[in-house]
């Protein structure tokens, strides 16, 4: 069984990522699973606490999961699952992924644009987990992904074989081409990158990660997925 956690807050590319959870779990039984995230009331009533919790859904926020039901009710052995998380924490995310046997994360750009803390701290609470994460380009019309940049990070000290067979035994994609990491050299490096990516027809990178301690910046940096426009698939450097 191959479950997908998506954490949202019910804007037009969750759609997208419900569809490329579909594609990723190659028919096989899975469970989608949207995780609605608020911050847990900060009230002593048990009545006021569940007030604040039965706060309802917007009309587009209504048809958008309706939309992710009609997606799912029309594709074979999947499931979606609601689940509303109020307060979080490392251990708390930790036990979601366990809980729900998740394989995979997935972000979409308009989530880590959320302005909200919660939503913020769960971007980054999910990058200090093992399960890999798909960043999702700001292309939501673009679900299916099938050759692969691998993005190596010189410290990291895996090789490119390790990384495939990895992404064979648990994904669909192939690594086609590499490069050396190019956060702090993307101007000099971008006209190469869109040759090759042009030349091999990719259409998403591959990276590995470590955990970071969480910090809150008032401007955010700029991603890879950003720069380039495409789909990230971030690696836990232990799993690989």
């Amino acid at each position: 069984m191959k479950n997908f956690l998506i954490p949202t807050t019910l804007k037009d590319d969750t759609i997208s990522a419900v569809k490329s959870a579909v594609n990723q779990s190659k028919d096989t039984e899975s469970e989608i699973i949207l995780v609605l995230v608020s911050e847990a009331p900060d009230t002593f009533s048990s009545s006021s606490f569940l007030r604040e919790m039965r706060s309802g859904l917007t009309k587009s926020q209504e048809e958008v999961l309706e939309t992710c039901r009609y997606i799912i009710d029309h594709t074979p052995n999947a499931k979606l699952k609601v689940h509303n998380q109020y307060g979080l924490s490392a251990p708390i995310l930790k036990r979601l992924i366990e809980a729900f046997s998740v394989k995979l994360v997935i972000l979409t750009h308009s989530y880590k644009q959320e302005t909200k803390k919660i939503h913020q701290y769960f971007v980054q609470l999910a990058g200090n987990q093992k399960c890999p994460i798909l960043h999702l380009s700001t292309e939501i019309n673009k679900e299916v992904f099938s050759k692969a940049l691998y993005v190596e990070n010189s410290t990291a000290n895996i090789h490119v074989k390790d990384v495939q067979q990895y992404l064979s035994e648990n994904f669909s994609f192939e690594i086609v081409s590499q490069t050396a990491n190019f956060e702090d050299n993307y101007e000099n490096v971008a006209p190469f990158l869109s040759e090759a990516i042009s030349k091999h027809n990719i259409d998403m990178l591959v990276e590995t990660r470590k955990g970071e301690k969480i910090k809150f910046k008032k401007v955010k940096k700029e991603n890879v997925n950003e720069k380039l426009g495409l789909p990230v698939l971030s690696l836990y450097e232990e799993i690989v």
